[in-house]
């Protein structure tokens, strides 16, 4: 599943923008903080609204200024996985899974909770609260929460940047098992050269 990408949008007082095709595997969005790479992630994802361009995912566009299509957030299939995790503090970590399930389309589901967990090895993790989790396992979570989601392709936002070395290393093998064998493409954000020559497929430069 390719991804071709051009958006444009004015935040303040600077032109966000970006332009690129890639197929599949992980294309990583590189460039120094304040680039504005969360943004053009977030225009792909469809929580900020480009003022011009494209999003096009597969053969289906997300979002065309020009034929006036903009496809909502929810129906748009992306899994988002971002740098501070986000795990709703007052569910459990399987109510936490279960939230990804619970707002996929039943005929858009390709994983259950079971194979979530048996695949990213957070079995005894299940009755914890997010607070009792390390940087690493919360961040498994979180993968997991999108998988089940039921997503077309996933959308990471410097999801190592909180980590200490042991867990980057933890996280990393396990995003290159979801580049690898669950074969779902990643648009993957980071300001990180080490990180994203390991695990990109594609480098488009932001900033």
């Amino acid at each position: 599943m390719s991804f071709d990408i051009s958006v444009q949008r004015k935040l303040d007082d600077r032109i966000i923008a970006a332009e690129f095709v890639s197929d599949g595997g992980l294309t990583a969005l590189f460039g120094p903080s304040g680039a504005g790479k969360t943004s053009v992630l977030n225009m792909v994802a469809g929580l900020l609204r480009p003022d011009a361009g494209r999003v096009v995912v597969g053969a289906e566009a997300l979002f065309d200024s020009t034929a006036n299509i903009d496809v909502p957030t929810r129906r748009r299939r992306s899994g988002y996985v971002f740098q501070d995790g986000r795990l709703f503090p007052h569910k459990r970590v399987r109510e936490n899974l279960l939230y990804g399930w619970s707002i996929a389309d039943p005929d858009d589901r390709w994983m259950d909770l079971q194979e979530a967990v048996a695949f990213l090895g957070i079995s005894h993790l299940l009755h914890r609260w997010p607070r009792t989790l390390s940087g690493g396992e919360a961040q498994r979570v979180a993968i997991g929460r999108a998988l089940l989601s039921g997503p077309r392709f996933l959308l990471m936002d410097e999801p190592l940047a909180s980590l200490d070395r042991a867990r980057r290393e933890e996280i990393m093998a396990v995003i290159e098992r979801v580049r690898d064998e669950l074969k779902l493409p990643i648009l993957y954000v980071s300001h990180d050269r080490d990180e994203v020559e390991r695990l990109a497929t594609a480098i488009v430069p932001i900033g």
